[in-house]
C-alpha cells in the first residue's frame, strides 16, 4: 500500500487492495498527533457528550469489550461529522475486588497489577480505533480522583446521608467481605458466585431512601430515552408500596410494635404475628423459655439466602417467642412467631399474618395449627378446606364496620382513617430499596475519611488532610480474613492518629468505599479531569452535562444507574449542578456469545480478540459487530463471518480508488438516478443513527456500494461527478464503523484528513421523490406482473394498468373479477371470480 496518493490528469496512482494492518499503524499515529478526537471547548460549536460505561481494567480487551465500545463509538464519529463539538473521554474503574484478589494470587501489589492492566487495555483500545478524547484520561485510584471521592463523602456526611449503624449484612465468605443488597444475585455474590450469608456487622450506609420517591418520579423524563426494561427493573427494585403503619401492643412491652401492611382493611383476618428471626426485635421478644430453640432457629436463618427464604416452595419454619400481640381491632391476642419467610429488612422485620388470604400465611398456619379466618368474601372455596389462599377483591365479612362494603379502595382508607383517628396507626408509603450498604472489609477500594475517637465520636477528616492516602502495605498479607488488612499490624502506623477536634488518640476507619461510590460521579470528574480545588469545575460541567448518550450493559440497571441517578440528586440539592438526571438516553449492548453459550475457558468456547484482529483487521471486526443486529441483541459468533465482511470492505475500498473526477465536482451535473441513490441512503443512513439501528446503517452501506459499482459499471463512468458524490457518503458512513477504511478511503478520494472531521451532507427533498416505481400485480396470490408506474399513481390508475397487462389478463382467463386490493405503491393483487 502506498502512503501517498495524487492524481493528475496524466499520472494515476491506484491502491487496488487495502492494507488493513498498515492503514491501522498509520492513522492510529496521525490521530494521536493531530489530537483529531480531542474535544475543542471553545464554544466553536455545540456539545455533544458520549460516554460508555467504564472499564475495569481485568486484563485485555476480550469480545464484550468490542461490543461495548464499538456502539458508543459510532455515536461519538456520527455527532462530530454532524459538526459538534463531541466529548468522548475514557478512564478506568480501577479500584475493587477482583484486582485484589487478582494480585494476592499473583503475590503482587494491586496497585503494579492494575496499572499494568490500565496501559494493556490503553494500547487495544487505541488499536481498536475508539475516538477517545485522552486527555482526560482518569483512574479512580490515582490519589488525585479518590481525594474527591472522599470529599463526597464527607458532603454526604454533613447533610445527613452517609451513616453508621450496626445491622445484618449480606456476607460473602470467600470475598470476605459485605455486599449491597443489589450485589446479591439469586442469593449469590455477583462477583464470585459463593453462597451468601448473614453476619452482624457495624457499616456506612448512603441514606438513597430519602430519594426513593424522587428516584421513581423521575424516570417520566426519561421515558422513551431510556430502555423500557432498564425503567421497570429499577421501578421494581424501589417498590414502591402505599398503606399504612399498624400499632400492636405487645405483652410485656412498654412501646407498641408498628408493622407495615398494603392491606389495612384485613386486620381482622389476622390471627397471628410474624417477626424475622434476624431482626433486633425477634432477640427482645423472645423469651427466656424458648430462648434456646430460638437461637438454633437463628443460626439456620442466617445460612439462608433471600432467594431461598422467599421461595413459595419451600416449607414453612419457625419458632414461637412466647410472647402475644394485641390485635388493635378486636382485642384479640395474636401469638407472635419468629419465621424466616419474613425478611429483617421489610418494613420494621414485623409483619401481622392473614392465613385466609396470604397464601405463605396460610401454609404457615395450617402447619402449626393456627386458626384461619375469611374476612373477604371472593365466591372461591373456603382456605381451611382446600389450601389455596383467596388473594381476589369482594365483600367483607366477619370485619365490623367494614361488613358489606364491596369496594377495595374504601376498605382500606376507612380502616387507616380508622387506626389514625384512635391513634393506633396511620396511612403511610414504604419502598422496597434499602439504604446503600458501602462499606468493604478490604484494601484496594477508597479509604472512609472518617477518625474515629473514643471521646468525639465520628470525626470527619479536614478537607486540607484529603486524600487519606492508601499505605503502601508492600510485602503485608492481604488476604481476606474477615476484616481490613487495614485494621492488621502491618497497618497501625496509618491507622493511629490524633483526632482533629481534641487532639486525643483516636484511628481511621478501616473499611474502604464500594467501587460503585467511585463510578457514581466520574462522568462529572471528565469535565474538567486535572481541576485541583473541586471534584469538578461548576462552569465546565455545566456546559459539557448532562451526559447526551451513555452506552452500557443492561446489568448495571440496578447498581451503578441506580447509584449514579442517586448521586446527581443529592450534587443538585448540594448546588452543585443544575439538572437532576445525569444520562439524557441510554443504549444497552447486547452480549457476544459463542455456539449459543456464553464464552468461557472453562467452556473452551472463548474467542480471543486479539487474535481475530490479526486475521481479518480492526474494521472487519467492528464492522461484523456491528452488522451482526440490533445493539441491544447478543451476537453468536458462530453465527458471523468477519471474514466475508473483509472482503466487502475491499470492495468499498476500490470505489475509491476507482473515482477519477476531481474533488469538489458539482454533482447536479451527474446522473440522476444514482444521486436518487445516494439521497435515498442519505436519509435512510441518517435516521437510522439517530434512532440507533446501527445494523441498518451497515445494510444500507452496502446498498449503496452495490448500487454505485453496478452505476460505474453499466456506462455511468468512474469520472461522473454523481460517482465521487456517492463514494464520498459511503466512506463518511462507513468510518463510523471501519475508522481505519474511512480514512485511506478519503484520502484516496484526494481530502485532507480525517473524514472524522468531515462534513455530513444533508439529502435534498427533490432527489428523494420517487419518479417511478415497480408495481407487483398477484392473481390469485402468484406474481403475474411487475410494471414500471409512475411514483404518483392513484389506486383507480393502478388498477386500470394492472388489469391491462397481457400477462394478467392471460391468468385471469377471461373470468370476472371479484376483487382488487391495492396497496400503493408496491402491489395490486386481483381475486377472480371462482
Amino acid at each position: 500500500m502506498t502512503t501517498e496518493y495524487r492524481r493528475c490528469s496524466t499520472v494515476e496512482t491506484v491502491r487496488p487492495t487495502y492494507d488493513a494492518a498498515a492503514a491501522q499503524e498509520r492513522w492510529q499515529k496521525f490521530w494521536e498527533e493531530n489530537q483529531t478526537f480531542t474535544a475543542r471547548d471553545d464554544d466553536s460549536a455545540e456539545r455533544r457528550y458520549v460516554l460508555d460505561m467504564f472499564p475495569y481494567p481485568s486484563g485485555d480487551l476480550h469480545m464484550g469489550h468490542a461490543e461495548a465500545f464499538v456502539m458508543g463509538d459510532v455515536v461519538a464519529r456520527y455527532q462530530m461529522m454532524r459538526g459538534y463539538d463531541v466529548m468522548h473521554p475514557i478512564g478506568w474503574d480501577s479500584f475493587g475486588l477482583p484486582a485484589e484478589n487478582a494480585a494476592i494470587q499473583r503475590n503482587a501489589h494491586p496497585a503494579e497489577w492494575t496499572y499494568k492492566n490500565i496501559e494493556t487495555q490503553k494500547n487495544s483500545f487505541k488499536r481498536y480505533g475508539l475516538s477517545f478524547d485522552w486527555t482526560r484520561e482518569l483512574h479512580t485510584s490515582d490519589p488525585e480522583y479518590y481525594r474527591w471521592t472522599q470529599w463526597l463523602f464527607l458532603q454526604f456526611f454533613s447533610r445527613g446521608l452517609a451513616y453508621r449503624k450496626a445491622s445484618f449484612v449480606n456476607w460473602c465468605p470467600n470475598d470476605q467481605t459485605v455486599l449491597a443488597n443489589e450485589q446479591v444475585v439469586q442469593g449469590a455474590c455477583e462477583r464470585c458466585g459463593a453462597a451468601v450469608t448473614k453476619r452482624r456487622l457495624t457499616q456506612w450506609y448512603f441514606k438513597i431512601t430519602d430519594y426513593a420517591q424522587r428516584l421513581l418520579d423521575d424516570m417520566e423524563a426519561l421515558e422513551g430515552k431510556w430502555p423500557d426494561r432498564v425503567l421497570a427493573m429499577q421501578r421494581n427494585w424501589i417498590g414502591r408500596s402505599q398503606g399504612a403503619y399498624v400499632d400492636f401492643e405487645v405483652e410485656g412491652r412498654d412501646e407498641p410494635l408498628t408493622v407495615f401492611t398494603t392491606r389495612p382493611d384485613t386486620l381482622f383476618g389476622a390471627t397471628f404475628f410474624v417477626v424475622a428471626p434476624d431482626a433486633p426485635i425477634a432477640e427482645e421478644l423472645v423469651t427466656d423459655e424458648h430462648r434456646a430453640e430460638f437461637e438454633a432457629y437463628l443460626d439456620k436463618t442466617k445460612a439462608a439466602s433471600e432467594i431461598e427464604r422467599q421461595s413459595t416452595e419451600r416449607e414453612k419454619t419457625g419458632v414461637f417467642t412466647g410472647r402475644h400481640a394485641i390485635n388493635p381491632v378486636n382485642g384479640e391476642k395474636l401469638p407472635i412467631w419468629a419465621a424466616d419467610y419474613v425478611l429483617a429488612d421489610y418494613g420494621t422485620g414485623a409483619v401481622m399474618a392473614v392465613p385466609a388470604h396470604d397464601q405463605r400465611d396460610l401454609e404457615f398456619a395450617q402447619k402449626f395449627g393456627i386458626p384461619v379466618r375469611v374476612v373477604i368474601e371472593t365466591g372461591e372455596a373456603d382456605p381451611n378446606e382446600t389450601g389455596i389462599a383467596t388473594a381476589g377483591d369482594g365483600a367483607y365479612v366477619n370485619s365490623g364496620e367494614l361488613d358489606g362494603l364491596t369496594d377495595k379502595a374504601s376498605g382500606i382508607a376507612t380502616m387507616a382513617e380508622k387506626l389514625e383517628a384512635e391513634g393506633r396507626g396511620r396511612a403511610a408509603i414504604t419502598f422496597r430499596l434499602r439504604d446503600w450498604l458501602l462499606s468493604r472489609q478490604r484494601f484496594w477500594g477508597c479509604p472512609i475519611p472518617i477518625i474515629h475517637c473514643p471521646s468525639c465520636g465520628e470525626v470527619p477528616v479536614p478537607e486540607d488532610q484529603l486524600p487519606v492516602k492508601l499505605p503502601d502495605l508492600r510485602g503485608a498479607d492481604l488476604a481476606p480474613k474477615g476484616t481490613s488488612p487495614l485494621a492488621s499490624e502491618a497497618a497501625k502506623q496509618w491507622r493511629e492518629v490524633a483526632c482533629p477536634r481534641c487532639g486525643g488518640a483516636a484511628e481511621r476507619d478501616t473499611d474502604t468505599m464500594d467501587t460503585f461510590v467511585d463510578s457514581s460521579w466520574y462522568y462529572f470528574r471528565y469535565c474538567s479531569p486535572n481541576d485541583v480545588t473541586a471534584p469538578f469545575d461548576v462552569a465546565a460541567t455545566k456546559r459539557w452535562a448532562p451526559v447526551d448518550q451513555y452506552v452500557g450493559g443492561v446489568e448495571h440497571a440496578i447498581l451503578h444507574l441506580l447509584y449514579s441517578r442517586f448521586f446527581t440528586k443529592v450534587l443538585h440539592d448540594a448546588g452543585l449542578i443544575e439538572f437532576t438526571e445525569p444520562f439524557t438516553r441510554l443504549l444497552n449492548q447486547g452480549q457476544v456469545i459463542n455456539e449459543g453459550k456464553a464464552m468461557s475457558k472453562s467452556l473452551g468456547n472463548g474467542v480471543d480478540l486479539g487474535a481475530q484482529i490479526d486475521q481479518y483487521g480492526v474494521d472487519a471486526i467492528r464492522t461484523t459487530i456491528v452488522f451482526a443486529g440490533p445493539p441491544e441483541d447478543d451476537i453468536d459468533w458462530a453465527d458471523v463471518s468477519p471474514g466475508s465482511t473483509a472482503k466487502f470492505l475491499q470492495r468499498a475500498y476500490r470505489l475509491a480508488a476507482d473515482v477519477t473526477s476531481e474533488p469538489g465536482a458539482d454533482p447536479a451535473s451527474g446522473d440522476v438516478a444514482l444521486r436518487r441513490t445516494t439521497h435515498r441512503a442519505i436519509a435512510d443512513i441518517t435516521e437510522a443513527l439517530e434512532s440507533q439501528r446501527f445494523n441498518v446503517v451497515v445494510a444500507r452501506i452496502m446498498e449503496l456500494v452495490n448500487g454505485t459499482r453496478k452505476a460505474i459499471d453499466s456506462g455511468c463512468g468512474a469520472g461522473d461527478p454523481a460517482v465521487r458524490e456517492a463514494v464520498e457518503f459511503v466512506t463518511q458512513s462507513l468510518s463510523t464503523v471501519a475508522p481505519y477504511l474511512g480514512e485511506e478511503m478519503w484520502e484516496v478520494l484526494g481530502h485532507e484528513p480525517s473524514v472524522a472531521r468531515s462534513s455530513w451532507p444533508v439529502a435534498e427533498d427533490a432527489l428523494l421523490v420517487q419518479e417511478a416505481v415497480t408495481l407487483v400485480v398477484q392473481v390469485q396470490g402468484k406474481v403475474r406482473a411487475k410494471l414500471e408506474v409512475p411514483a404518483s399513481l392513484t389506486e383507480e390508475q393502478a388498477t386500470e394498468a394492472a388489469l391491462a397487462d397481457e400477462g394478467v389478463q392471460r391468468a385471469l382467463a377471461g373470468r370476472e373479477v371479484a376483487k382488487v386490493i391495492v396497496r400503493l405503491p408496491k402491489m395490486v393483487s386481483i381475486v377472480p371470480v371462482t
